[in-house]
């Protein structure tokens, strides 16, 4: 296991700054908003030559019981009962605040290594504050600025003094070889996305069975993107908790197009994205928008309709949610859709095996005879219409990769093949190799004539 290492402090002085630049990567949303991080994020940092396990944790806040700030707190303690070591900071421009002293106590009941962390130390204006922190009685501070990465090495000889060194064993282990080697054994990538409060992190903590997400009866309590790592059944999968998307025109805080933005690379870099509706409120225009856009991102798509439990049950109403799905989104026609209460639990099972059934489909590969057997019966049983007069001739077809199956077409003109008749080829080939529901791609590519070079040399 890493060494882990938690940062705490009161709201906005940095803490996800300082991540972001121990991690070396933009993970955490940052903005001068005080308050920004409520989920506590994990990442494996790197600082000169020590590696180790780092959490950002959302700013130690009073408030009453059962709040929002209260549970946010409560992401915070879960957090410090997990590391191994705290990095306290502070703001030393602003200098010690009560809120700083109240919690400095908090992080000594804690029994474990404190390292001090002076922020915001650029120039000669934190002097005055790093010199009140010594009344913490949490040993020297350590003056630096995340922002512009100044005092790197003195955190560096700080941490160096509370990570023990690693234990040789001798042997080297690449996990990504063993990942890649071993089929099945490397995790499915999953975005949840959807609306604001369509149950995104309900679902989740009831896979983890713990409260791992903060929740709330509000809409945008998610704010980052979070990384949960699931095992289900003996299977391994890596699950993004998303901010809900709202149509773009009432997009209108910076925040909120910072949170958007986080939701987007989560998509990208997932492999099944699961789409989260209000089952009372299915199927609105947002919806078919964001489907829309994970189909052209090339992702496999699962559509979970949550909140079951509200509603009357039966197998006509699944029938009738599965025909409104194929018919508003005919560019993924046969997505499976599960209904789930993420609340009480119902339809988890159906939901992880349709995952793992779209992960297939999205990563197979069509045998080349097989392919073009179809190929030539679908040419045959429609052929392409005759453009100014000429007949297209289409030749033969081929798997060009898979994640999502993308296949070429050679023919005569490819500019001349209509949109209609590339639509009728993914629907044929979806049928044919039961494909339903993940992205197909064709592309059509000229294929060349080899009698062209002796044209030229007549003319």
């Amino acid at each position: 296991m890493s060494f882990t290492i938690a940062i705490i402090g009161r709201p906005n002085v940095g803490k996800s700054t300082l991540f972001n630049r121990l991690v070396g990567q933009k993970l955490a949303l940052v903005d001068d908003l005080p308050g920004v991080t409520r989920d506590r994020r994990e990442g494996m940092a790197r600082l000169g030559d020590l590696d180790f396990a780092v959490i950002d944790t959302a700013g130690l806040d009073e408030g009453p019981r059962g709040s929002l700030t209260a549970r946010m707190q409560e992401q915070t303690e879960a957090a410090i009962a997990s590391a191994d070591a705290l990095m306290f900071v502070f703001d030393a421009r602003a200098g010690l605040t009560p809120t700083d002293r109240s919690f400095a106590d908090f992080a000594r009941r804690a029994n474990k290594p404190v390292v001090l962390v002076a922020n915001k130390s650029e120039g000669k204006h934190g002097e005055a504050g790093a010199m009140e922190s010594y009344a913490l009685g949490l040993g020297d501070p350590i003056g630096i600025s995340a922002e512009h990465g100044e005092g790197m090495s003195d955190l560096y000889d700080a941490l160096r003094a509370v990570i023990p060194e690693p234990v040789d064993d001798g042997e080297e282990f690449d996990d990504d070889e063993a990942g890649d080697a071993a089929d099945g054994s490397r995790p499915i990538r999953v975005a949840i996305v959807g609306r604001p409060n369509a149950g995104k992190s309900t679902l989740i903590n009831h896979l983890l069975g713990e409260e791992r997400l903060l929740t709330s009866p509000e809409a945008g309590t998610t704010r980052d993107s979070i990384s949960v790592e699931v095992n289900w059944k003996g299977r391994d999968f890596r699950i993004f908790d998303t901010a809900g998307l709202r149509r773009r025109s009432r997009i209108e805080e910076k925040l909120e197009k910072l949170s958007v933005a986080d939701t987007l690379r989560a998509v990208r870099f997932a492999e099944v994205v699961v789409l989260m509706m209000d089952a009372q409120n299915r199927f609105e225009e947002q919806d078919l928008r964001i489907a829309d856009l994970i189909e052209r991102e090339g992702r496999a798509l699962v559509i979970a309709v949550n909140k079951w439990d509200l509603m009357d049950r039966g197998s006509a109403r699944i029938a009738a949610l599965r025909a409104d799905a194929d018919h508003l989104l005919p560019q993924v026609k046969g997505a499976p859709v599960v209904a789930v209460s993420g609340l009480i639990g119902e339809g988890i099972d159906r939901l992880m095996t349709a995952i793992q059934d779209a992960y297939a489909i999205w990563n197979r590969r069509v045998p080349t005879a097989a392919l073009n057997r179809w190929f030539e019966q679908a040419t045959s049983a429609n052929p392409p219409p005759a453009v100014s007069g000429r007949r297209l001739k289409l030749n033969y077809a081929t798997q060009a990769k898979s994640r999502p199956p993308s296949f070429v077409v050679f023919c005569s003109r490819a500019d001349a093949v209509p949109e209609s008749y590339l639509r009728y080829l993914v629907n044929s080939l979806r049928d044919a190799f039961e494909m339903p529901g993940t992205p197909i791609r064709i592309t059509l590519r000229e294929k060349a004539n080899p009698f062209a070079h002796k044209r030229k040399r007549k003319s």
